[in-house]
């Protein structure tokens, strides 16, 4: 039934057991009937509705609602030591939260069916991953120039970056979302929050290489996406022209240069070069002992700031104001994976509906001065 099915999805997004849940609702019902109701043997009353879903902090109507589409998960990038309790907190958390993106596009008549290039570059080796990467730049018209930031990108094309908060041990994860028909009509990459920018643009280039490439039966699915996110941040022609096509030495000057243009980390840049051949297996494992005895493992030098994607928030405010989504919904949204400073400008968003055109331009205008000067000096004596 699919008030079980919304229910048991909605509390393992917020990695709550039956016996967490129950006690969030103050125990109004007990674990069993809670597990009844999850698996469609009995359904709950309006009032204890209502009390699950402030519990779960989602409206009733998510409750009862079928979402717009269904979300399937396409690859999970996870450690050993990720327990099945932060497994499945971030499956459905991950699955939600694409299909509360979708549920606004399609709200503000923004949701368009056509195909994603899901599966769209068939491979038979690691190596055709290379070309596979090249030929998905040339749709795009990317060129082969560094690309300055990989989640503007993706929100361009339609398939939505998801951050989430989660444990170290989790790594990465595709989603894909089809209709009624069984068409796939978008698709999601999902990375922890909090990692360096790096490590961020190259995860969310695997799992980009996990939506696009057919790979086929004998073929390593996570070395042909990895070997296809490294080539897509930095084709092999690029790294030809800017450190040759070999090299017996290398220094740390040139694999910062090349950190801070290609915004990999030096490790993935390593890696890159030894699959070209620009250095062999003794340098490459050469450096790989100096990055552990330097502790480069965990944090390099200079880490990269992490791109922060924009298109939720700018979904969410757009319903918002234009009275398409309550404020409670609103909050809850912005809420999936972040702190509650949301709120707060929710709440200056709100007064925009309640003045005048001419108080809203002076607002602008002053908002607009503002961010142009945000620490003007008040004190004449230091003014020329």
């Amino acid at each position: 039934m699919l008030i079980g099915k919304r229910l048991r999805q909605f509390r393992l997004a917020r990695g709550m057991s039956l016996d967490a849940l129950a006690g969030t609702m103050g125990y109004a019902v007990t674990k069993q009937s809670l597990s009844k109701y999850e698996r469609g043997v009995s359904l709950p009353s309006q009032v204890v509705l209502e009390k699950l879903a402030q519990a779960l902090n989602v409206s009733t109507a998510s409750l009862n609602n079928r979402p717009v589409v269904e979300v399937e998960i396409i690859e999970y990038r996870k450690r050993s030591r990720l327990s099945k309790h932060e497994q499945y907190r971030v499956e459905n958390l991950s699955q939600y939260a694409l299909e509360e993106r979708i549920r606004l596009l399609d709200m503000l008549g923004e949701f368009d069916e056509t195909e994603t290039p899901l599966k769209s570059f068939r491979i038979n080796s690691v190596e055709d991953a290379e070309k596979a990467a090249e030929e998905l730049r040339n749709w795009w018209g990317l060129g082969k120039d560094p690309i300055p930031n990989m989640v503007a990108l993706l929100e361009n094309k339609q398939i939505h970056v998801i951050e989430i908060d989660a444990a170290e041990s989790f790594d990465g994860l595709s989603l894909r979302a089809v209709n009624d028909e069984g068409a796939k009509v978008s698709s999601g990459v999902v990375t922890r929050r909090g990692i360096p920018g790096d490590r961020q643009r190259l995860s969310i280039a695997h799992e980009l290489g996990h939506l696009v490439l057919d790979v086929s039966p004998n073929t390593d699915r996570e070395k042909a996406a990895f070997r296809f996110g490294g080539a897509f941040l930095a084709p092999a022609d690029a790294l030809f022209r800017d450190i040759g096509r070999y090299r017996r030495f290398i220094s740390i000057q040139e694999l910062i240069l090349l950190k801070r243009r290609y915004r990999m980390s030096i490790q993935a840049l390593l890696y890159r070069l030894n699959e070209l051949d620009v250095i062999n297996d003794y340098l490459y494992k050469k450096w790989c002992i100096m990055i552990g005895k330097m502790g480069w493992r965990k944090k390099e030098p200079q880490d990269l700031d992490p791109e922060t994607p924009q298109l939720l928030e700018l979904l969410v405010y757009r319903a918002f104001i234009n009275g398409l989504l309550a404020k409670s919904d609103a909050i809850q949204m912005l809420r999936l994976g972040r702190d509650d400073q949301a709120e707060i400008t929710l709440v200056e968003a709100q007064k925009l509906t309640n003045i005048s055109p001419l108080e809203h331009q002076e607002l602008l205008t002053r908002q607009v001065k503002e961010i142009e000067n945000p620490n003007p000096r008040t004190d004449s004596s230091q003014t020329l």
